[in-house]
């Protein structure tokens, strides 16, 4: 008799160990279903340095979320956009072709849009599109938003059961609930409407550049905007050919930094930068855009002579989206001075695409020791910020070619804040 119960006893044991999962399990397991996901979107016509500042905005809207629950950023991929020539359509990068994930963790938890759909799959509870209202701004500035009639064309159709689908990045996508959103105020306005339902887990925002900054220019914008540090592949890259071509390295040009961003906090000044004159000269739409304020070929030529003359500088690194007859152009007017550009590989562009060649320019023209750009671009207002956060002075970074007029009035400076 006691055999038998000890053969029972003996047999319920072995029968536990395959049928009651581990700790090591169910932790893991419920550690994944208590994540909430924040995705977001942008307008497609937006540009590639436009998007950089929505995901700042984005960004600290997660943070604030994460700081009350388990929420989670998923990265939207890069698609083909206006400026992108070599990127064809249905062709997406994810954001650790550009920048380093790592660093962007430190400041609010991201992930890779692939990784969620791994996670989760080709599903979200929450769309909310956004939009201005339509009767516009009136009267007294209210923090407010409200659901109404969509004002533009969308991707999701609704189904005969009351849920959606429609495509994200690509992907067909399964929609619990879809609707338009009027929206006035900043990022975190969004907050009460994000966590109303305890259930809802996934939520998605598309044209996201509606909403503002919380605090533009604060602490928090500074944090989520020094945790986009570039991908390291571009950072070598971008190195190789300033020691090549221009004489520059982080340890001469005082530009090296910490590996994590929270402990890099250099004064203004401790930058030197290399011994080149950088220029971002903004062509193409901006001609007619911005025609005043565009200068032609030929007093971009005289400007940059002047400041190469002043600052006793022989080389310039020139970013520009000018077609090429104008850079030879350009170059012609430029001597005697040395005129320098990054020309990408077929296989760099196969790998990196035309945001890779981007940021390459930006590293450049970030690194030298002096900086001009061209009128409320947003590429260079991204080269001031990276110069502010490396230490640079203000003088040398807040500049800007001049159009039609003999002078006119510089960039603002936006002042690093830690």
């Amino acid at each position: 008799m006691r055999i038998y119960l000890f053969l029972v006893y003996f047999f319920f044991i072995v029968l536990s160990l395959f049928l009651i999962p581990s700790r090591s399990e169910t932790c893991e397991k419920g550690d994944s279903r208590s994540h909430r996901y924040l995705l977001y979107d942008v307008n497609p016509g937006e540009g590639f340095n436009l998007r950089r500042d929505v995901f700042v905005r984005i960004a600290n809207l997660a943070r604030r979320l994460s700081e009350m629950d388990n929420w989670i950023l998923v990265l939207p991929p890069w698609g083909r956009l206006y400026h992108w020539k070599h990127t064809h359509r249905g062709e997406y990068f994810p954001w650790h072709s550009f920048f380093d994930i790592k660093s962007l963790s430190k400041w609010t938890p991201v992930i890779e849009f692939e990784d969620y759909l791994k996670a989760e799959g080709p599903k979200i509870q929450e769309v909310y599109m956004l939009q201005h209202y339509v009767e516009g701004w009136t009267g007294e500035w209210v923090v407010k938003y409200d659901r109404r009639p969509c004002l533009e064309e969308h991707n999701f159709r609704e189904d005969s059961d009351g849920s959606w689908h429609g495509t994200a990045w690509g992907t067909n996508i399964r929609v619990g609930n879809f609707s338009c959103l009027s929206i006035q105020g900043e990022a975190s306005t969004l907050i009460p409407l994000i966590t109303q339902k305890d259930e809802t887990r996934t939520v998605l925002i598309t044209r996201a550049e509606t909403v503002l900054h919380d605090e533009y220019g604060g602490r928090r914008y500074w944090a989520a905007r020094r945790s986009m540090r570039f991908a390291k592949h571009l950072l070598s890259e971008a190195a190789r050919f300033r020691a090549e071509y221009l004489h520059s390295d982080d340890v001469s040009d005082k530009t090296e930094v910490t590996d994590d961003w929270r402990d890099f906090k250099p004064k203004h000044g401790t930058a030197v930068g290399g011994p080149y004159l950088s220029v971002h000269l903004r062509r193409r739409d901006f001609i007619y855009a911005r025609g005043d304020e565009i200068p032609s070929l030929k007093k971009a030529a005289k400007q940059m002579k002047e400041l190469l003359q002043a600052k006793e500088l022989q080389d310039v690194y020139i970013a520009t989206d000018a077609p090429l007859e104008e850079y030879v152009e350009l170059e012609e007017l430029m001597k005697p001075y040395n005129v320098h550009r990054y020309d990408p590989s077929p296989e760099f562009f196969d790998q990196w695409g035309d945001g890779g060649v981007a940021i390459i320019d930006q590293i450049i023209c970030a690194h030298a020791r002096y900086f001009t750009g061209s009128y409320e671009s947003t590429f260079s207002f991204r080269i001031q910020e990276e110069r502010e956060i490396m230490g640079f002075p203000v003088e040398t970074t807040f500049n800007r070619l001049c159009g039609k007029k003999a002078k006119c009035e510089q960039p603002a400076k936006w002042k690093i804040v830690y």
